[in-house]
């Protein structure tokens, strides 16, 4: 297959669909030179941010608008997501110039500035973090006065910016965070910086120094490094994806440089490129003021000649300084169909722009990718290196196992233990109710004898998707307690709520009509039992204490006929 697809490139010619346009090209030069009577308007070459004053900038359906709309709320998170060159920068200009009118100080750290000595520690990190926005936001940096290694940098880091940053500036500040996935590739760094901004954002709810803070948070690619679903800042805020231009964008565009295009003349580029608006952008430069021809553009488009010949090879250098990604993309590029790649590797393939992804699997992005790729050298091989990277994207996928339950893929007994006496501390602090739910699947041994293990199991996923869907909070853990037991942690929760989504529980299970014929209960269906409680956590309970007493509701509920609710009165 390799071969048959190399050949077929071998002389660096587009397929026939790009060679023979289906339009008169004289007519296209005519259309170039339409505009102002033959007069071009003068156009900037693409690079970096769309300025706010240009013309060229295309809105993305409503997102700009939402975005402006999230800025307004106490406490906001953005997450911006697109591969490079497809917009992210142009969309911050534009979110930090509204913030701006808005009178709020605006503050931006890009983490590939930061050099590699930066890395080598949370702490160097986190004061580096914390002196660049302060020198941003005019104020001094003032770190050793609230650094304290006793409490760790994190916390300091966090006290930094609550009683300091935040106090001292009166008006609410916009902190975008550029190339996040810089720090993917520090995966002790990520795993307790990423958590933080999160706990930021949960700060924004109800601490007043923390809803003056906005964050944007602007990535390449979606998060490969193993984070708790309790703890990740990429599940919670407002989720922006920026999508590859549509034939009307170009078409748009096209206008926008003097080009009169219609859809016949905007097809054969996004054939080409796939919408990718900087390469789009780029075409619609060289035609509109080089005075060359959609056919010339198409036609060299993978050569060396060619527009995109220094963006290319970029790409080539990137791959060819990472053995096992060019090895992977290698195998995208060979491909007819799409392929299944290691999770980390997809990820940083779609981080370059080189592929998309389509649940585990990937394909090119664009057919000017598989052109090119496919005459280039993608290596040389070193065998030894690869295995390495490989056993090191290994070691990261096993890493995020550790906090999972195999069978149900929701949080297992060790990170549910972690997560309530995090929780139990942090309520402590702020004298506020913590709800608990303990479940446990009625008669399930003589299920698991009627039906076999495999059934067995299958029931106990079903569980699991059902305790997900009701407990939709970001703040919320479901976990797998052990055996056929499953736990809900509700922090912020009364008693009342909480037995009302245990009840909610119940019912939706029942909805599913699981066959349960040897159940001693008249519904013939797999059923739940359930253990309620809620405490306002203090120094006289502890977390401990909180589960024998949802465990003792959990034991009344079935003494007194399983298939209820039953909610503990003590307070903790």
């Amino acid at each position: 297959m390799e071969q048959a697809i190399t050949k077929a490139y071998s002389r660096c010619q587009p397929p026939e669909q790009f060679k023979n346009l289906g339009m008169d090209l004289s007519a296209m030069d005519r259309a170039r030179q339409s505009f102002s009577g033959g007069r071009l308007p003068k156009i900037e070459f693409p690079g970096g941010a769309v300025p706010l004053s240009s013309s060229l900038y295309i809105k993305r359906s409503n997102i700009e608008q939402l975005a402006y709309q999230e800025l307004d709320q106490p406490g906001s998170l953005i997450r911006i997501q697109a591969p490079q060159g497809m917009g992210k920068r142009s969309l911050l200009l534009r979110l930090m110039a509204y913030a701006k009118v808005q009178d709020y100080q605006t503050v931006r750290v890009n983490f590939q500035t930061a050099e590699q000595s930066v890395y080598t520690s949370l702490d160097k990190f986190l004061r580096w973090f914390c002196a660049n926005v302060a020198r941003q936001l005019k104020q001094a940096a003032c770190l050793d006065q609230y650094w304290d290694p006793e409490i760790g940098a994190k916390l300091s880091c966090t006290l930094y910016f609550e009683e300091y940053l935040l106090e001292a500036i009166e008006s609410e500040i916009v902190l975008a965070l550029s190339h996040v996935e810089q720090i993917f590739e520090h995966p002790k760094i990520a795993q307790e910086f990423l958590p933080m901004l999160r706990f930021w954002h949960e700060q924004g709810k109800q601490a007043e120094a923390f809803q003056k803070l906005r964050l944007i948070v602007l990535h390449a690619t979606d998060v490969y490094v193993p984070l708790q679903v309790h703890q990740s800042p990429f599940n919670v805020g407002l989720p922006l994806q920026l999508s590859p231009f549509s034939l009307k964008d170009i078409q748009t565009l096209a206008h926008r440089h003097g080009l009169d295009w219609d859809q016949n003349l905007a097809r054969p580029l996004m054939e080409m490129v796939s919408g990718h608006p900087y390469l789009v952008r780029l075409a619609m430069y060289h035609i509109s003021q080089q005075n060359m021809t959609l056919a010339k553009v198409l036609e060299e488009a993978p050569t060396q000649g060619g527009i995109y010949n220094q963006h290319l090879r970029g790409l080539l250098k990137t791959l060819q300084q990472q053995p096992a990604l060019a090895q992977a993309f290698k195998k995208v590029v060979t491909s007819i169909d799409s392929v299944e790649l290691e999770t980390i590797l997809a990820h940083k393939l779609n981080r370059l722009g080189l592929v998309l992804l389509r649940g585990n699997r990937c394909i090119i992005s664009c057919e000017l990718y598989r052109l090119y790729f496919a005459q280039q050298k993608l290596g040389p091989v070193d065998e030894w290196r690869i295995r390495l990277e490989q056993l090191e994207q290994e070691n990261i996928h096993l890493r995020a196992l550790v906090n999972l339950d195999g069978l149900t893929q929701i949080a297992n007994r060790r990170s549910f233990d972690d997560y309530l006496d995090s929780q139990w501390k942090n309520l402590t602090e702020i004298k506020a109710p913590l709800g608990l739910l303990l479940l446990d699947v009625d008669h399930f041994k003589q299920y698991n004898d009627t039906y076999g293990h495999p059934a067995g199991d299958q029931c106990l996923q079903q569980v699991a998707q059902v305790l997900q869907r009701c407990a939709k909070r970001s703040s919320d853990l479901v976990a797998r307690y052990g055996g056929e037991e499953f736990a809900v942690v509700l922090p912020l929760t009364n008693a009342q709520t909480s037995a009302r989504l245990a009840e909610e529980i119940r019912i939706q299970l029942g909805l599913l009509e699981i066959a349960h014929e040897t159940s001693s209960l008249e519904a013939g269906i797999v059923t739940v039992s359930i253990g309620v409680i809620s405490v306002v956590p203090g120094s006289e309970g502890s977390p401990e204490k909180l589960i024998q007493a949802a465990d003792k509701a959990l034991y009344r509920a079935k003494k007194e006929g399983r298939d209820r609710i039953y909610t503990h009165s003590s307070s903790g």
